[in-house]
C-alpha cells in the first residue's frame, strides 16, 4: 500500500489510499478485507491524531481524545464510498472532528446543556479568539462579539455563560473572597418544615367544618388553644374521659375521610 503524500491532498499527512479503498470496496468479507481495512486505518492514524490535538487543553486527556478520533476514523473508513468521487480526507476530517465534538458534548459537560447553547458557546469562543488578536490589552465586549459573529447580544451572553459550564462547582467549595470558609452551601436555604403541614391542613379543613359544633370546639381548644383535656372538660361540664373519647373518635373519623378523598 502506498503511503507517500500526494499533491492532490490538502493535508500533508494524508496517504495516497485511493486504490486501496477501491480494492476494499470490491473485496468480500473475510481475512483479506479485514487486513486491508486495518492497513488503511493505520495509514490515516497520524492525521486523526493531529485532529485530536486541536482539542487539547479543554479539560480532556489527550490520549482519550486520540482514542475518540481513532473511533471517528474507523467510522469514516467503514462508511466511505470511493464511487462518489470525493477524496477520503474530505469525508474523514468532518467525521473525526464531529466524533470528538460529540465526545465533549456527551461526556465533558457536568450539567446537561442544550445543543443550541453549546453551539452559541463555540461561536462566542471563536469570535473572542479572533477579536483578541485585533483588540490588545482587554477582552472584547458583548457588542463587539455580537457584531463579529453576527449574533444577537442575548445569544452572546448565553454563550459566555456556557463557557464555564463544563464542570460544576462543589457546594462545599469556598466562595471567592471568603476568609472564614464560607461555602456555597452556606448560602442555600433549607426546606420549611411547615410546608409539609400545608397540604394536610387544606385536606382536613372541609372535614373540620362539617363536624358538629361541640366536637369542632373541643378540637380547637385542644390543638389550637393548647388546652388540657381536664380544662376542656371543666369548661364544657363533662368528664375528662368523655373529652378523651370525643377527641379520639373525631381524629379517627377525620383521618379515614381524608384518606378516602386521597384514594
Amino acid at each position: 500500500m502506498r503511503t507517500h503524500a500526494s499533491a492532490k491532498h490538502p493535508h500533508d499527512d494524508a496517504p495516497d489510499t485511493a486504490e486501496d479503498f477501491r480494492r476494499l470496496a470490491s473485496l468480500p468479507p473475510g481475512q483479506l478485507r479485514d487486513t486491508l481495512r486495518e492497513q488503511i486505518i493505520e495509514a490515516w492514524l497520524p492525521m486523526a491524531n493531529r485532529l485530536a490535538g486541536r482539542f487539547r487543553n479543554r479539560g480532556e486527556n489527550y490520549d482519550d481524545l486520540r482514542q475518540v478520533a481513532a473511533m471517528g476514523l474507523v467510522k469514516a473508513v467503514d462508511r466511505y464510498d470511493p464511487e462518489l468521487g470525493n477524496a477520503f480526507e474530505s469525508y474523514a476530517v468532518p467525521t473525526i472532528t464531529g466524533e470528538v465534538k460529540r465526545h465533549f458534548r456527551d461526556h465533558m459537560w457536568t450539567l446537561h446543556v442544550p445543543r443550541r447553547v453549546q453551539d452559541l458557546r463555540n461561536r462566542v469562543r471563536f469570535a473572542g479568539q479572533d477579536l483578541s488578536q485585533t483588540i490588545p490589552g482587554r477582552r472584547p465586549t458583548v457588542a463587539e462579539i455580537a457584531e463579529h459573529a453576527q449574533m444577537s447580544e442575548e445569544d452572546v451572553r448565553a454563550g459566555l455563560e456556557a463557557l464555564e459550564s463544563f464542570t460544576a462547582l462543589s457546594l462545599d467549595a469556598e466562595l471567592p473572597g471568603s476568609e472564614d470558609g464560607y461555602s456555597l452551601s452556606d448560602a442555600l436555604g433549607s426546606a420549611d418544615p411547615a410546608l409539609d403541614v400545608v397540604i394536610d391542613r387544606e385536606a382536613v379543613k372541609p372535614r373540620l367544618q362539617a363536624l358538629p359544633e361541640r366536637e369542632r370546639a373541643i378540637l380547637y381548644m385542644r390543638f389550637f388553644a393548647d388546652m388540657t383535656q381536664s380544662r376542656i372538660a371543666e369548661q364544657l361540664g363533662i368528664s375528662q374521659m368523655h373529652v378523651s373519647r370525643l377527641i379520639s373518635r373525631c381524629c379517627s373519623r377525620l383521618r379515614e375521610q381524608v384518606l378516602q378523598d386521597v384514594a
